[in-house]
């Protein structure tokens, strides 16, 4: 087979012939955009119903029907615009970000597009996404990334003919339509959750919550963490102490990424001699303690919820020893509600380097209704997160699904 033909490893039926390899000028218009003058206030509508004009902040979907600002039929006859049903892609800065707009558009100068001619523009923006990595290199590693005109025009594709292009458009917007929905889910829950911690906390100034379980109606009383627990870190250990197997360390960066439900880029441990000789002296972590970021990503918390031993980094990492004072996770959901993460964010100081140190964990207000309080709260957010990541994982697997299908029925 010719080195510009070749075929995908799945195929709809029906189809066999090779897919020859096209440049981006042969498969319809393109067109770069332009900003009608900003200065004009005669180019631009003060509300919706003006002309669609987008920029690559607005370009957040595979489908657009809208933007953030319009222009008036004036603005409208300056600027470079698009018919429906075209493909527009960020050529400048934010490379590669792709949609088809659904209505007729305008665009800014750091977007080209392509206004098709007899092939399937859903065809094209979803060959675009999988060819993203390869049209980035276009730009080079200049200090603005940029991709003109002549060079987008020369950026060739593999393409089948109109028929097979357009059941694979078929396939793929519906398979996007699919993940659209559960990131819709899974945002909404998101919100949800986002707006349950604050009804559910008491706000600054008030010692009761918007929203609480039948049966409670009792004041919550505010202490600070020192006064509840001891608050500290544990015996330094050294890089040279690190291993491949043994006992789990953890560092500031591995509990921001247990808080995104993302897996760390490594794992480290120290032997577990090490380990019973340092805890000996610093104490172990136990159920119901937390472990909090004191760097780099302040104030996330990471609740430790089973009797597995870990160590962790001292100087980068706040131990609050709870030992049962408080409900385990309800002193998690607390950390992250806005009284406590305001006070982190004060406590770090402006025009530095953020730092939550011991000092400051101790000096940290909370809010405690009773235990029967603090255990309904703790279950109720600890199940809307088990949904949350039952959401997360299942969109991840969508999108794994789509890749591994781009790579198998694209060439």
């Amino acid at each position: 087979m010719p080195e510009n033909a070749k075929k995908p490893a799945i195929r709809f039926a029906g189809f066999d012939d090779a897919w020859e390899q096209r440049k981006l000028s042969e498969l319809g218009k393109i067109h770069t955009g332009n900003t009608p003058p900003t200065s004009e206030r005669e180019n631009w509508a003060k509300d919706e119903n003006g002309y669609v004009w987008i920029t690559p902040t607005d370009i957040n979907a595979l489908k657009m029907s809208d933007s953030e600002r319009h222009l008036t039929a004036v603005g409208w006859g300056k600027a470079r615009s698009v018919p429906s049903n075209s493909v527009l892609i960020t050529s400048i800065a934010s490379i590669g970000k792709n949609t088809v707009n659904t209505v007729p558009a305008a665009f800014n100068q750091q977007i080209n597009a392509i206004a098709p001619i007899e092939n399937s523009a859903y065809f094209i923006l979803t060959a675009m996404e999988n060819e993203k990595t390869r049209f980035a290199r276009l730009a080079g590693q200049t200090a603005t990334a940029i991709i003109n005109k002549t060079e987008f025009e020369k950026f060739p594709l593999f393409v089948p003919n109109l028929q097979e292009q357009e059941r694979l458009s078929g396939f793929f917007e519906n398979f996007d339509n699919l993940i659209t929905l559960h990131q819709r889910k899974y945002d909404k829950l998101v919100s949800v959750k986002k707006s349950m911690l604050e009804k559910m906390f008491p706000k600054n100034g008030s010692n009761k919550p918007e929203i609480r379980f039948s049966g409670f109606t009792d004041p919550w009383e505010q202490r600070k963490l020192g006064d509840l627990m001891n608050v500290g870190s544990v015996k330094r250990i050294h890089q040279s102490d690190w291993t491949s197997t043994g006992i789990r360390f953890l560092r500031a960066r591995d509990i921001v990424s247990a808080a995104k439900n993302e897996e760390p880029s490594d794992y480290l441990y120290i032997s577990e001699e090490r380990y019973r000789e340092y805890s000996t002296l610093s104490g172990k972590v136990q159920k119901g303690d937390l472990l909090v970021t004191g760097v780099g990503t302040i104030g996330v918390p990471f609740l430790i919820v089973d009797d597995t031993e870990i160590y962790f980094k001292d100087g980068n990492i706040i131990w609050f020893k709870n030992g049962g004072v408080l409900d385990g996770r309800f002193f998690y959901y607390s950390f992250i509600s806005e009284r406590i993460q305001s006070f982190i964010k004060e406590s770090a100081g402006i025009g530095t380097v953020g730092t939550y140190t011991i000092d400051s964990g101790k000096k940290t207000p909370i809010m405690l209704p009773d235990v029967r309080e603090q255990k309904q709260l703790g279950l109720f957010f600890t199940q809307l997160d088990n949904l949350i990541t039952l959401h997360q994982r299942e969109l991840e697997k969508l999108k794994n699904i789509k890749k591994s299908m781009l790579e198998k029925m694209f060439v």
